[in-house]
């Protein structure tokens, strides 16, 4: 009969280091499947849901001439909103209370199902493609029911991203591995949301996942090169040697050259903003609106805003903006992990690139081009996908860092 062999026993440092392996695997094990913990970031809260109930004040004011006129309901827009806005917001708070970190096995699947979505929208003769002002960015069924597969594709990329580049650490400073690869999805998705075409969208989803490759760690000469290629396209669009766009930048220098036709939303934008003056025509009195100014309820509603309110309410509205964006990057910093502290950043980004897009373009400081205000601008799909974005920086904010108090 064989004897049995005996095992050498452990050694202290051995027995250790296994205890140590034990106890890192049931952390893991603990967070993956934990809700989140802690209260949810307040005054972030508090401002997201400020800006939502004022953007629903100003959209009921600045779109019932139009729904009076186009659908015989002057609430048509708002009630529609409202159903959004409810739902957008239950969504946010339900989204808090998970943890994050579940985010990261829907990584992948949400970024193909983003990029199957963007093909679908530009494949010819696609019965679902909604096409609105000579662009189709909208999948649905008619009118009943409509969404913007780019509003996938946002949130798609920053989870994406933020799970990728988490897990990388030191090797995002090699061209291999943290640049490449973030380049080719971001080339892919840009392709397919220039084709609708969506340049405002293609922008706001290249910037966040910039910002994000920057944060977590890439050479900075990636980033000198980056902004020196953009400087010399816009200085070849400016000159005319590019001939894309140029009618909006001729436009953008002077909107009276062709007030009746290309300069006319700009111009009828900026007549709305000097109407208004230091304290506004006041709330609901708005001349523009009466179909003068056209899309005052979407991407120029901001017009609307100065308007009624004057420059005291806008700036008010627009500190409001900057607290929630300073705020969502405070959020940032005392995550606390690389993952959660990359998510809040890809989002505020969005929202902060969106909202001085927005603004710039209503105010002649940028070039026209299709972007809505965050919170303020009709479309459902938008304001509900904006609320699940927050949901998602109040569920990092449940498990931050403790701050130092003094």
């Amino acid at each position: 009969m064989a004897q049995t062999q005996r095992r050498r026993p452990m050694t202290r440092e051995e027995a250790l280091a296994r205890q140590q392996r034990m106890q890192r695997l049931r952390e893991k094990e603990e967070e993956s499947r934990e809700l989140a913990r802690g209260p949810i970031d307040l005054p972030f809260c508090l401002l997201v849901i400020l800006l939502t109930g004022i953007g629903l004040v100003m959209l009921l004011s600045a779109s019932f001439p139009s729904a009076y006129y186009i659908n015989g309901d002057p609430t048509h827009y708002f009630v529609r909103q409202g159903i959004f806005a409810i739902a957008g917001i239950a969504a946010m708070f339900l989204i808090s209370h998970f943890n994050y970190q579940r985010l990261r096995p829907l990584a992948k699947p949400l970024l193909y199902l983003a990029i199957i979505l963007l093909v679908l929208v530009v494949i010819p003769g696609n019965p679902f493609a909604v096409t609105r002002n000579n662009a189709t960015r909208w999948l649905g069924v008619g009118e009943l029911f409509t969404f913007q597969p780019s509003e996938i594709a946002k949130v798609a990329v920053v989870v994406y991203f933020s799970n990728s580049i988490s897990k990388k650490k030191d090797k995002m400073y090699t061209t291999r591995y943290g640049i490449v690869p973030y380049l080719i999805i971001m080339g892919v998705i840009a392709l397919f949301m220039l084709l609708e075409p969506h340049l405002s969208g293609t922008v706001l989803i290249l910037g966040a996942g910039a910002v994000l490759m920057l944060v977590g760690g890439i050479n900075l000469g990636w980033v000198i090169a980056a902004v020196g290629g953009a400087a010399g396209v816009a200085a070849l669009m400016f000159s005319g040697i590019i001939s894309y766009g140029q009618s909006r930048i001729a436009m953008w220098h002077n909107p009276w050259l062709d007030a009746q036709g290309d300069g006319y939303q700009l111009v009828q934008s900026l007549i709305s903003i000097g109407s208004g003056g230091l304290l506004g025509v006041g709330l609901g009195k708005s001349r523009q609106k009466y179909l003068y100014l056209p899309e005052e309820h979407n991407d120029f509603i901001f017009a609307i805003v100065c308007e009624e309110l004057g420059l005291i309410g806008a700036t008010i509205i627009m500190l409001l903006f900057a607290a929630l964006i300073l705020r969502g990057y405070w959020i940032a910093l005392h995550a606390r992990d690389r993952f959660g502290s990359l998510l809040v950043v890809g989002v505020t980004t969005l929202i902060a690139l969106q909202t001085f897009l927005n603004i710039g373009v209503v105010t002649g400081l940028l070039p026209t081009t299709g972007i809505s205000l965050p919170f303020f601008s009709y479309g459902g799909t938008a304001l509900s996908m904006q609320l699940a974005e927050m949901g998602i920086v109040l569920s990092v904010s449940r498990q931050m860092k403790p701050t130092k108090a003094g």
